[in-house]
């Protein structure tokens, strides 16, 4: 029961937003009692840590998979940018910012871990790429991949990309495209202009 709960939590967070959704809503939505949440989420802040660290490590898990692949850098992070949309629900409701805004205790520890994570696997990412000649070799790695992550971050800051003036997917297209322009080599631009072009078909 306690998975059920946390799935169909996630789900309701992530499609209607944190400070939408009330314990009632999701008994409601598992035919439950509010009785039986509270037996296994004492309140719901509980439930939105839960809900949030589990939806982490799934991400986490899933992109070492895409990593184990060893496919060249430049697919890697479009294929980890598919694969994270997709979990997200394309962020329709901003969670990373409501999140911020009513659990900022939480958001803190998450981003912590997301930073933890996210640049070990763009240092790698950006290592390859120059050892493969489709990044430049004069490149800065630790200043490129915490670049990426502020920039990652901020996608998610509704107030300077506000839902009304940009589509989440788009969004994320452009700043990979942004960050990928910036570091390739003239090899890695054919190959970036390959997937974009894919991409658009």
């Amino acid at each position: 029961m306690r998975e059920k709960i946390l799935h169909t939590a996630t789900d309701l967070f992530l499609n209607l937003g944190f400070k939408s959704v009330t314990m009632d809503d999701l008994a409601n939505e598992m035919g439950i009692s509010k009785k039986t949440i509270y037996t296994h989420f004492e309140n719901k802040t509980k439930l939105v840590e839960e809900t949030t660290m589990n939806l982490f490590w799934v991400i986490s898990n899933g992109i070492d998979d895409i990593i184990a692949l060893k496919k060249n850098p430049i697919e890697e992070l479009y294929e980890i940018k598919k694969f994270v949309m997709s979990r997200l629900k394309d962020e329709k409701t901003s969670p990373q910012y409501q999140l911020q805004k009513y659990y900022p205790q939480i958001h803190s520890t998450l981003r912590d871990k997301h930073f933890e994570v996210m640049q070990e696997c763009v240092v790698e990412n950006v290592e390859r790429g120059i050892a493969a000649k489709i990044y430049r070799e004069n490149l800065n790695v630790q200043f490129v991949s915490r670049i990426y992550f502020s920039g990652v971050y901020s996608l998610g800051d509704n107030d300077i990309f506000p839902n009304t003036m940009f589509n989440k997917p788009q969004l994320e297209d452009y700043f990979l495209e942004y960050h990928l322009r910036g570091i390739v080599t003239p090899e890695g631009r054919k190959i970036l202009n390959k997937i974009i072009n894919s991409n658009q078909q």
